[in-house]
Formats: structure tokens, sequence, C-alpha cells
């Protein structure tokens, strides 16, 4: 952790930290866990008050669709392969696949030397040196053990239980199958009260934070909210807020479509998502919504909390989300995928006033890999240049909309190792190359002119040359960040032989 640190001082150092004349700003990071982006909207105006103040970049991805890895390349910039944390880690003889490798830097120990830093919330950032326990770290932590023990103190349980999950199948080691209780769409009503529930708590920490920070220095807040990820287990008035008939769900929810792989079926989103229909997916979706409503209310208190404090407009703020949520669509649950619902996030930037830059939304595919380097970048922190993420602020203040770089999208498992995909977004389509022991399906999706990713066009002759060129650049990716996996050379010759019964619907 010390050489880290001296790592961190050696960047700050070379430096200069500050632009002339420019103040360094308050980074305020407030995200969300498994939050659809399509569930933005009248339900959010505190966020929305965001993006209409800001910067959104409406084709954002993370690097992997489950909590660890996506944190890790979040807190990074690097990629999860780069990391060495490719896996959320809950089977013990995998779990060291969960950790970042040591000497990474990493946002916190980049930032606390100059900033008063805190974290609230939810902690999934995986290091092998345990930075939440580092007693030379100087972020506060503020975690979901201390609200398992606030909350325990008032008498008050925690939301869940044995009802909101089920027992799945899951790989190991990609070498054997053993079973796992995971959460499954159950809805129920939280009876303790908005005042014990988990993000509420988020909320008046972090509020509490911003009261009794440092003012003598800039102040950064990691806002670490569990909302909307399940258990779907929320207090009124959220739980009865939402009319379930009123619901418009989007067409592909309770779907199977002919062109999506089978094996999806393997793993725990099909193999749960599946047996239920459109209909039960609709009183879910209803609760699911409360939940959203819930999370952009605690959003709103922060918010309010920094206006009270004068410190608003003088905040660079981030608001996005970890991964998403399928909820139903291609007939899935959770996340664990690459389609659009699962791997595509809001990511939404405010600057500080006086910045000159207007609001505005960017269609451009970008990853959560590159908010790192655009925070380092905007401070005038030197941005270590072995990244993958490439700093955002070109798009912002010079239009520079020019394609960049492919988007890479990977997962490996979720407690453990078993379950395989890799996802390229490269303007405007989507690879998607899913692996399940000795079978690879791929698919191909346009997704301007089919968002809800219903037609495979890898089976279509017309688009063999694209298939094979965005395979090529795939391969390339994950050879460069040192993938443990290899793509044979005549995958798609196999994948059309193997699968060309399947009909398109």
């Amino acid at each position: 952790m010390k050489q880290i640190r001296l790592l961190c001082l050696l960047l700050f150092s070379c430096s200069g930290v500050l632009a002339q004349g420019r103040e360094p700003a308050h980074v305020i990071i407030i995200m969300a866990d498994q939050l659809r982006v399509d569930a933005l909207g009248d339900l959010t105006p505190n966020i929305n008050s965001l993006r209409n103040g800001g910067v959104s970049f409406n084709s954002t991805y993370c690097p992997s669709p489950i909590c660890v890895p996506s944190r890790a390349s979040f807190f990074t910039g690097l990629y999860p392969n780069r990391t060495g944390s490719i896996i959320n880690g809950w089977e013990e003889s995998d779990k060291s696949s969960s950790v970042v490798t040591p000497g990474i830097p990493n946002l916190f120990t980049l930032m606390e030397e100059k900033w008063d830093s805190w974290h609230v919330g939810k902690q999934h950032f995986f290091t092998s040196e345990k930075i939440d326990e580092d007693p030379d770290s100087k972020t506060r932590w503020i975690t979901q053990e201390d609200y398992s023990a606030w909350v325990k103190q008032r008498g008050a349980k925690k939301p869940g239980g044995s009802v909101f999950r089920a027992m799945v199948p899951e790989m190991v080691s990609g070498r054997h199958t053993h079973t796992r209780t995971y959460s499954i769409p159950v809805v129920g009503l939280y009876k303790d009260g908005v005042e014990n529930f988990l993000d509420h708590y988020i909320a008046n920490e972090s509020v509490a934070a911003i009261m009794k920070r440092d003012r003598k220095k800039p102040f950064l807040l990691n806002a670490m909210f569990l909302a909307p990820h399940p258990p779907i287990h929320i207090p009124d008035p959220y739980f009865s807020m939402i009319d379930a008939e009123k619901v418009m769900l989007p067409e592909n929810v309770g779907k199977w479509y002919g062109g999506q792989s089978p094996l999806q079926l393997y793993n725990l989103p099909g193999f749960l998502g599946t047996r239920y229909t459109r209909e039960e997916w609709r009183a879910v979706w209803a609760k699911y919504l409360g939940l959203v409503k819930l999370l952009d209310d605690e959003v709103g208190r922060i918010l309010a909390a920094l206006k009270e404090e004068g410190m608003y407009e003088s905040s660079l703020i981030v608001f996005t989300a970890d991964h998403g949520e399928m909820l139903g669509s291609h007939s899935l649950w959770q996340k664990m995928c690459m389609y659009e619902e699962s791997s595509r996030v809001p990511l939404i930037i405010k600057f500080p006033a006086g910045v000159n830059v207007a609001a505005k939304e960017i269609d451009t595919p970008v990853s959560l890999v590159d908010v790192l380097p655009t925070l380092l970048e905007y401070n005038k922190m030197m941005v270590p240049a072995n990244l993958d993420g490439k700093s955002l602020l070109p798009m912002v203040f010079s239009n520079d909309n020019q394609r960049r770089q492919p988007v890479f999208i990977q997962y490996d498992g979720n407690g453990s190792l078993g379950n395989f995909q890799r996802c390229l977004v490269s303007g405007e389509y989507k690879l998607i190359v899913d692996i399940f022991k000795d079978e690879t399906f791929l698919e191909l999706y346009h997704l301007e002119e089919d968002p809800l990713e219903t037609v495979n066009l890898a089976f279509r002759k017309e688009h063999r040359d694209r298939t094979l060129a965005l395979l090529s650049a795939l391969k390339d990716i994950m050879a460069k960040s040192g993938d443990r996996l290899t793509l044979p050379a005549d995958l798609y010759t196999v994948f059309l032989k193997q699968y060309q019964n399947i009909v398109q619907k």
C-alpha cells in the first residue's frame, strides 16, 4: 500500500495538480446498482436535473455486467483482464479472481492525498490490500457492514431474506457444478420503514459527510447506493406507488428471440428468467420502478445538501450505475449478459459553474473505464499512460465525437469462473460471443435500427464480412488485455454449421 501511495505522490508532483486560475473541483460520484437506463424519466426528477444541467453520455457501457469487476474497472480505468478482478468471487476456490492486482493505482489512492475522501455505501471494490481496512488509507469508509450494525442496534431488520432467493446451478473453476442461492424476481413490503432502509442510511451518511468534511480541502464523495438492486423488498410509500396496470413494458419483456444464445439457459439470467410470463414481469416492474423512485429521492437529498452548503455550483458531479438489469427483457433476469438492458448504463457529468460547456447529449459509445481519466484530466492530474480508459473531455469541450476505439465488455462468471462472454461495441454494431464449456454462440446487432436486439444478424450472409471484422477486432483487444480466453480461427464457420437450424423470428 505504501508503494502505491508513493506512486500517487509522484503522479501529483509531476502534474502540478491545478490549472492556473482554477481551483480543484469537489468531486461527487453517485453510483446506483443494477439500474436500467430506460428507468430514468418521470420518476427521477433529481437525476434529470443533473442531465438538464450536464453532459449525458447516452451509449455508456459497463466493463463487465456484474458488481465487483465493473467497480474495479471504474475505479482504476482498466478493463477487468487488466485489473485481475473478473468475477464477484463468492466461491472460495475462485475468490482470487475477484481482487485487483497489487500495485494498481485507483481513484482513492490517486485523490485522497489532496481531497477529503469519503466512501459511503456499497463496498464492492475488492483489492488484495483490502483498501477499506488499510490503516494507511486517508479515505473514510462507511459501508454496508456499518449499516448492518446500525440497523440491528435500532431493533430493525435488513431488507431481504430467504423468500427473495432461490437455488441455481453454478460452474466452479470452469470444471464442475455446484448450487448457490441468488436473488429472484419476488417482491415484498419492507415493514421497518424508509427510515431503516439501506439506501436512506446511505443518503443520511452522505449528507453527514458533506457537513463534517474538511473545509480546507476539496471534497471527494463516493455515494454507492444499492438501489434498485434486488431484493425488491421495499418500504411504503414506494412499494404501493406504481400501478402495475399502467406500466408500459418494453416490447422485448417476456420474449425469447430465435437468434439469441441458447447458452444463456446455463447462466443465471436464463435459468431463472424464462419461467416468468410477460404479465408476471409487469408486477415486478411496478415495484422495481418504485425502488427507482426511492433512489431518486435519496439522490435529491444529497444534491440538496450540496446546495445548502454552497457546494453544488463548484462540484463536478457524476451519476452512473455499475451495470443494468434485464428485468424480463429477452426473458432474462438480473444482469450477467451483454444485451443493452444489462450492459448499458447511465452516465451524466455535471461540471462546475463557470465551465464553458452547455448541457448536451453524446451518443458515441464510451465505457465506465473512461471516467477516471476524465476526472484526473479535469483536475490537471497526470493520467497514467497505461489506462484502457480515455478522457471524455475532448468530446465535452471540443465536440470531438469522432469514432473512438471500440468498447470492450467481458463476463467470466458470477460467484465463480464458469460462463464466459465477450462483447465489442463498435459504432452502431454490437458483437456478442457467448461461451459455455465447448460451445460458442455469436450474436450481431445493429443498435440503431434494432435497439431491442431482436434480430441476430450473424446468421445473415450479407453481414459475414462485418461479423468477421468485428471478431478480428475483438480478438485483438482480448490479446492486448491479457485475456485468459482465445477464440479459435474457425469460430464463425463452426458457429454457422452448428446452429444453422436456428429460426429467426
